[in-house]
């Protein structure tokens, strides 16, 4: 036990340094940190270190540990998805017609896409999935796969880029909670379909996860606002309640099925906000620092995962496939939907290059394919690497469209929460024939 404990620690110091170092290294180079840190997971796992010294890469990361990194990331997941589904606020629709206009099209868009080329080349996916079957799970898992926009590596370059509470980082970050809010329950379809057994066992399951829903929703988070804003209620023990309730929304879909990250997702959903709609930022806080510490261990998993010398020659032709379609209906998509709502080309150009960032989302969606035999490691690494390009791509098509004039430093960190209060400093669509949807925002919140 004592030697697993100690390859245990020395496994996740030379995760988090890595992770740490070349996200450093990617920042410099205008790239949001994840594609570092998820590259420092490649350069751990079998298709680099391993390729260069199996005992090495065996002496850091063997077998017997495994599970326990495994455990640390899935922790490292809840916990981030518990302050995603917090800071969710669906309400960014009301009133905000650029908003609506980009969420729908940003998520229908590619979702047909995704499935379209699945349906279009269905040998070529066949090939490369290793022998799991090509039906209507996988699918519609491919169209979840290419509808996803990742909401934090979003904030981050619209921080990074200085567009916080410009027109086209307002209603791309509010459009990609929304696509995101929509993704989850799609994806949680597919894992239902997924589910082995009779008709009847999978009825029961489905049984069971509705009345677990509404237990949540009309029991639990009742009980949580009682307990948060009762007479003498100290705030420093929300924390602790908001991780048990985390850790025990996950458990429980775990048990009937489904990934962690649904009931990390729900219980974050459930939680009771302030007055004012906001989530609490001092049980917010602490969540995303914590899962932000533990997540170097998931992209360290995600990364080992990705072996490169499986891939054949012909995988690169799907994977210029895969990437075209990824990028032409997340661009096309975001881009003619704010052109439709009446906003700039230039604006809405941005908006669909910005709504292109996959990054640690997509990674969480193909993490939870493969650990359910939806996708197979050579298809997996096929998608990974879509998601560092889609993602990289980003910073320098940003830098061609954006206007100089336009970039404004951000004063504060880039969420959910303060997008919505920059859409609710606009007054909604001009009716009038001004090429431009809402106000600009009175101030960077």
């Amino acid at each position: 036990m004592d030697l697993i404990v100690t390859h245990v620690v020395a496994a996740l110091a030379v995760v988090i340094a890595a992770s740490w170092a070349l996200g450093a290294a990617a920042r410099k180079l205008g790239q949001p940190s994840v594609i570092g840190q998820l590259f420092a997971g490649i350069a751990l796992g079998p298709s680099l270190l391993g390729l260069a010294s199996d005992r090495l890469y065996e002496t850091l990361f063997p077998e017997q540990i495994q599970p326990i990194l495994s455990s640390l990331a899935q922790v490292a997941l809840v916990l981030f998805l518990f302050a995603v589904g917090y800071e969710l606020d669906l309400g960014l629709l009301r009133n905000q017609r650029a908003v609506t206009a980009v969420s729908l099209g940003g998520f229908v868009i590619p979702m047909l896409m995704g499935a379209g080329i699945v349906l279009l080349f269905p040998g070529a996916f066949a090939s490369a999935n290793g022998g799991h079957p090509i039906d209507a799970t996988f699918t519609l898992y491919m169209a979840v796969a290419l509808s996803i926009t990742a909401v934090p590596v979003l904030a981050s370059i619209i921080r990074d880029k200085g567009l916080a509470g410009s027109r086209p980082g307002v209603v791309a970050m509010a459009s990609a909670g929304v696509i995101d809010a929509l993704s989850w329950p799609v994806l949680a379809v597919v894992m239902v379909g997924t589910a082995q057994g009779s008709v009847r066992a999978w009825t029961v399951k489905v049984a069971l996860l509705i009345v677990y829903i509404l237990v949540m929703v009309f029991a639990v988070r009742p009980l949580l606002v009682w307990w948060m804003r009762r007479p003498g209620a100290l705030m420093t023990n929300h924390v602790p309640v908001a991780v048990a309730v985390a850790l025990g929304s996950a458990w429980a879909t775990s048990a009937l099925g489904l990934h962690v990250i649904f009931g990390a997702l729900l219980a974050g959903i459930i939680m009771p906000r302030q007055p004012d709609g906001s989530p609490d930022s001092q049980v917010l806080r602490p969540l995303q620092e914590t899962g932000g510490l533990l997540l170097p261990v998931f992209f360290a998993i995600s990364g080992m995962a990705v072996k490169l010398s499986g891939l054949h020659a012909t995988d690169l032709l799907l994977l210029a496939l895969i990437c075209g379609a990824a990028v032409v209906s997340k661009v096309a998509a975001g881009s003619l939907s704010a052109r439709g709502a009446r906003m700039p080309w230039r604006d809405s150009l941005l908006i669909g290059v910005l709504l292109n960032t996959r990054g640690l989302t997509e990674l969480i969606v193909l993490n939870v394919g493969l650990q359910a035999g939806v996708i197979g490691p050579r298809l997996y690494a096929l998608l990974v690497v879509m998601a560092l390009l889609t993602t990289a791509a980003s910073g320098p098509l940003i830098e061609l469209l954006r206007p100089r004039a336009e970039a404004s430093p951000a004063d504060g960190p880039q969420t959910l929460a303060n997008t919505g209060k920059a859409l609710g400093a606009w007054p909604g669509p001009d009716p009038g024939p001004a090429p431009t949807v809402d106000a600009e925002p009175a101030s960077q919140p």
